[in-house]
């Protein structure tokens, strides 16, 4: 069942009723005495960042609304984010002058790469409430990464860290066929669309 948007979505979009619940693997347990997030990889001090849960949480929030767009072809408008931005953590971390991507790691090992400019982009945050209640175990408790101009494999669940690239590298699931750049409105799904020689080789 869906129900009719109010503007305009990306190619071969619907909006469903309700959010449905889309992920690889287990969700994980949150131990908040040994969780961390750190910054690391071409830091512009060539130092790895860490902070503690507690830390993290103080960190200076954000907000945006922005709609969320998942490569299963359903998008849900108008979502109020709250978190930590992109930007804002850049400014805490400095990335070395040369870094072009980064590469967004969770637990159990996955990952999603993205450009420094989209990482950088409004509205771009390592989420840790949607519409004023915290994000739910199911999608991404306690920090999501949200990056609402790409489809939503990007927005990593359960983020954990921020590694710095001065060369691209795929992730999880673009070693497995998705695409490298993921942006919606150009549809831009899977590997074999890419043109050659602009992205990593899978």
């Amino acid at each position: 069942m869906s129900v009719e948007p109010e503007r305009p979505l990306p190619p071969g979009q619907y909006v469903p009723r309700g959010w449905p619940v889309l992920h690889y693997g287990p969700v994980p347990k949150f131990r908040p005495s040994t969780w961390d997030f750190r910054v690391f990889g071409d830091t512009a001090s060539g130092e790895q960042y860490r902070w503690t849960w507690e830390e993290f949480e103080g960190l200076p929030q954000t907000k945006a609304v922005a709609d969320f767009h998942c490569v299963t072809k359903f998008t849900i408008p108008d979502n109020l984010w709250e978190g930590i931005s992109g930007s804002a953590l850049v400014e805490l971390a400095p990335p070395h002058p040369d870094v072009t991507h980064v590469m967004v790691w969770a637990e159990y090992g996955y990952s999603a790469n993205i450009r420094m400019a989209d990482f950088l982009a409004e509205g771009t945050m390592l989420a840790l409430y949607r519409d004023g209640e915290r994000l739910t175990p199911d999608h991404g408790f306690p920090v999501r990464l949200v990056v609402p101009h790409l489809y939503a494999w990007k927005s990593v669940k359960w983020a954990r860290g921020v590694e710095y690239l001065i060369q691209d590298r795929r992730g999880f699931w673009e070693e497995r066929g998705y695409h490298n750049v993921a942006d919606p409105w150009r549809e831009q799904r899977y590997s074999y669309q890419e043109d050659d020689g602009e992205n990593p080789p899978l």
